[in-house]
């Protein structure tokens, strides 16, 4: 269980994993898109799909054990914002897999992992290589919130690195310490 002064190995390591992995997905979503480069897709999905296993883990393991401790430094209007930002982070990682299955999935993609099939591609018999979605309308608002919610993704992201500097570098309080696994000081 997490404390004060130390957080458990499975709230660090499920911590730095999402995190890590959803900065991945990120960067590399964004090359993706932007280079129109989609041989990388099948991969991107994949990770996707196994990232949401890692998400679904951090998300009960964080119900099960509360938030961390918040620790003494910051103003009131501060612990609000990292309070904000840390559901923003946990409901962003958590809609991104979820939004990219639905774009994948209902726009006839298809969705597997590594090869393995879970949702089968429709593709239409005189144009093969163009997807038929199952569900137009679906398909759509999970392109769009897969986008706007990686923008917010980011942005959150770096509000929570700019808080954890500023714990690290102003405060002094353990903040960063405290994810990297060691024990602080309780305050």
């Amino acid at each position: 269980m997490d404390t004060a002064a130390k957080l458990s190995p499975a709230s660090v390591a499920l911590h730095w994993l999402v995190g890590l992995g959803m900065i991945a997905l990120t960067a590399v979503g964004l090359y993706m898109s932007n280079a129109e480069v989609w041989v990388l897709y099948p991969i991107h999905k994949s990770v996707g799909v196994l990232m949401f296993v890692l998400i679904l883990a951090r998300v009960v393991w964080r119900v099960k054990n509360g938030w961390p401790a918040q620790l003494a430094g910051g103003s009131p209007l501060e612990h609000r914002m990292a309070k904000l930002v840390h559901w923003l982070l946990i409901t962003a990682t958590l809609l991104m897999p979820i939004s990219g299955m639905m774009n994948s999935g209902a726009g006839g993609h298809g969705i597997a992992v590594f090869g393995l099939q879970i949702v089968p591609s429709q593709h239409s018999a005189d144009k093969p290589n163009e997807a038929l979605p199952y569900n137009e309308s679906v398909a759509e608002f999970g392109e769009a919130m897969h986008e706007w919610i990686g923008y917010l993704l980011i942005l959150a992201l770096l509000l929570h690195v700019a808080g954890a500097l500023k714990h690290h570098l102003v405060y002094k309080d353990g903040v960063l310490r405290r994810m990297l696994g060691q024990r602080i000081a309780a305050k």
